[in-house]
């Protein structure tokens, strides 16, 4: 679009020079490669920032580390970033942003309730979507053929979270969410898990409120339905004051929480006792995973930070999108949607490529164990 643009701007020009008018200035900027812009939607205000701060900085790392090498095409590649704030509206409003840029593929993508509304913006301009951290089965009911998941969607992590509360020990469950769509979808996958394989019995099926002070009745409702393992599948303001909430009630069995938990400050402000037996679906966490320690030190390296959760499909959503450009040949977005969908290469987070549904064929999650102000990496059992 951009290049037709430039091209007649050169041929006016030249016109212009038969008349004794020279522009060779011009001429040579046409000439010019134009840069290839990737779009990101991350939280970037709000409690999720931190989130999206790093989500930002290690796909700015994959930009810079291909453009090192000379770009992709013979052509420089450039982020173009919009703070999506991880609500609905603002993420409307920042995807038609990124749109108005010319950007060639979407590779955000952090609360689920502020992607899916976005889905259609980037369907009818044409741009495929490399969704970094996005994992609700409300992404995929549109049935479009241009969005593809980087991560495990919440039905694999929902049989994963049932299997571990089980081994520990757990008989009686309370699920709890937040009434978005990531958490609600990982809650009803849990329920349904849980009822299919029989593994634990679900006690009780519970909703708060984002950003409520505090969550003292629901930890009550826990507590008289008999659970001994909580599974709160929100995000890690509300997680954070949940616990808070349940162990001040008295509440002494397992709280377990999703993968949207376990990535931001979750133990902050958390006692010893409090944070005793919570655990943490995970997705990738470099700091447990050795075969990462290159990529760790060249992240930070370039931002003075150790990666936390969400670096790593991040900077694989890049590198997945800069791979289909490559194998396209161009900036085409049916052609570049049509290689994505092709996708077969090792990725930082382990082997990328996609179902016919844009799932993820290979999808890892960790059970993390709360230890003082961090985690620990819960080993997983021998098969």
């Amino acid at each position: 679009m951009r290049t037709t643009r430039l091209l007649s701007a050169a041929v006016l020009l030249t016109a212009l020079a038969g008349c004794g008018t020279s522009a060779p200035a011009a001429s040579d900027e046409a000439a010019k490669p134009e840069v290839i812009r990737l779009g990101t939607l991350v939280p970037l205000s709000g409690r999720n920032s931190p989130s999206g701060e790093a989500m930002v900085a290690a796909a700015r790392l994959a930009v810079q580390e291909a453009n090192d090498k000379g770009g992709v095409l013979g052509r420089q590649v450039e982020l173009v970033v919009e703070d999506d704030a991880c609500d609905p509206g603002t993420a409307v409003t920042a995807a038609r942003n990124l749109i108005a840029k010319d950007v060639t593929v979407s590779v955000g993508g952090y609360c689920s309730s502020a992607t899916v509304p976005t889905l259609k913006i980037f369907r009818t301009a044409g741009v495929p979507m490399i969704v970094a951290l996005s994992n609700s089965t409300d992404l995929l009911t549109p049935g479009y053929d241009s969005i593809f998941l980087i991560c495990g969607m919440v039905t694999a992590e929902a049989d994963f979270a049932v299997d571990w509360m089980k081994r520990l020990g757990g008989h009686r469950l309370a699920v709890v969410h937040d009434g978005t769509s990531f958490p609600i979808t990982l809650a009803e996958s849990t329920v349904a898990s849980a009822e299919r394989t029989g593994d634990v019995k679900v006690a009780a099926k519970l909703e708060l409120s984002q950003g409520a002070p505090s969550y003292a009745r629901t930890a009550t409702s826990v507590i008289k339905s008999g659970a001994d393992v909580v599974y709160y599948t929100g995000y890690y303001a509300e997680a954070n004051q949940l616990i808070k909430d349940l162990r001040d009630g008295g509440f002494k069995g397992s709280v377990v929480v999703g993968d949207g938990a376990t990535d931001g400050p979750l133990l902050e402000n958390l006692t010893a006792a409090q944070s005793k037996k919570v655990y943490g679906t995970a997705l990738i966490v470099p700091e447990f995973m050795p075969e990462l320690k290159a990529w760790s030190d060249r992240y930070q390296a370039a931002t003075g930070a150790a990666p936390g959760p969400s670096t790593v499909e991040a900077y694989d959503a890049v590198n997945v999108a800069l791979d289909a450009i490559s194998r396209a040949g161009s900036t085409d977005r049916a052609a570049v949607r049509k290689a994505i969908s092709t996708t077969d290469m090792q990725a930082m987070s382990g082997p990328m490529s996609f179902n016919a549904d844009g799932t993820r064929k290979v999808p890892k999650f960790l059970l993390l164990r709360a230890e003082g102000k961090g985690f620990s990496l819960e080993p997983q059992p021998a098969s």
